[in-house]
């Protein structure tokens, strides 16, 4: 399973690296969009294109077995991203699946009819298929190469309360709540300007932003302080892993967004606003690795292994 869901997420990935490399072509050959100059549509896919080949390497590295004798910190470090911003939007994807099926509008319809079918339907395939392969074959490596953050119960350690980490889980919460009221159709901290520039389908996602940084906070909290008692550890270590990797991806993508702008962009929250949520969501997603990687540590080094990092 690990190796075919590998070879999904590479296979995948290439689809939508064909596209973005076709773009960053097209756009230098003088044939980008009209609403981007073509030096931002350019350094913007180019972004993208790196992206695309780390995703395929990931894939590649998930599926053999030169994979399990790469060093752990790149490894950990390129799986938390990739699976950060992809495998947290499964859910937001189903749900937007079922809406579209019963012919509910989400909005967005000019941006997804500015680019041809064909390849509006590989960025689809790439991202769904490297989202579905990585939610497969990382949990699945993880557990072969470091078995001992995995096994057992949540409640076997002892509690490892700590101050940073307290905080981190209240920003976490704070965050949580904000997105879910503005899935909800909440307008604080939104500019009057620009706040309808959130359809349907943007306040699915604040509501998948919310769903993962409250996940975040509840795994950490089982995690650090052992509640639920006797809970399988692979499930809050996973959770934790997941959330801090998409609170820590998307913001990371989205605060250059805010402060350059590209293409006009503008975003429905106030400048100030944006750039304190993404910066917070930066760090909580960094100290909820860190609650993952030492708690891993510790189970390896009880088990006397060499822990992920």
């Amino acid at each position: 399973m690990r190796r075919i869901a590998g070879w999904v997420a590479a296979l995948s990935m290439s689809l939508y690296l064909a596209v973005k490399v076709f773009w960053v072509a097209a756009a230098l050959l003088g044939h980008g969009p009209d609403d981007y100059g073509t030096l931002d549509w350019v350094l913007l896919n180019a972004v993208t294109v790196v992206m695309a080949v780390t995703g395929v390497a990931l894939g590649l590295a998930l599926a053999q077995r030169w994979g399990r004798r790469l060093p752990g910190v790149p490894v950990v470090f390129f799986s938390w991203v990739g699976a950060g911003f992809l495998v947290p939007l499964l859910p937001y994807s189903v749900v937007k699946g079922v809406l579209g099926a019963l012919g509910v509008d989400l909005g967005g319809g000019e941006d997804s009819a500015s680019a041809p079918r064909a390849e509006t339907v590989f960025l689809a395939i790439g991202f769904a298929g490297m989202a579905v392969g990585l939610a497969v074959a990382l949990p699945i490596y993880l557990r072969e190469r470091w078995p001992r953050a995995f096994i057992g119960r949540a409640g076997d350690g002892r509690p490892r309360p700590s101050a940073p980490v307290t905080v981190a889980m209240a920003v976490a919460a704070g965050l949580g709540l904000l997105w879910s009221a503005w899935a909800l159709g909440g307008t604080l901290g939104l500019d009057p300007a620009h706040r309808d520039h959130w359809d349907l389908n943007g306040r699915l996602l604040n509501a998948s932003s919310a769903l993962w940084a409250l996940l975040g906070v509840w795994s950490v909290r089982a995690i650090t302080r052992c509640r639920p008692a006797r809970l399988r550890r692979w499930i809050p270590m996973t959770l934790a892993f997941g959330a801090a990797g998409s609170l820590f991806a998307w913001s990371c993508w989205k605060l250059p967004m805010v402060i350059l702008r590209p293409g006009g962009f503008a975003t429905a929250e106030y400048a100030m606003v944006a750039v304190v949520q993404h910066a917070l969501s930066i760090g909580v997603g960094v100290v909820f690795l860190a609650v993952v990687l030492r708690a891993a540590r510790e189970e390896s080094r009880g088990a006397g292994t060499a822990g992920p990092g």
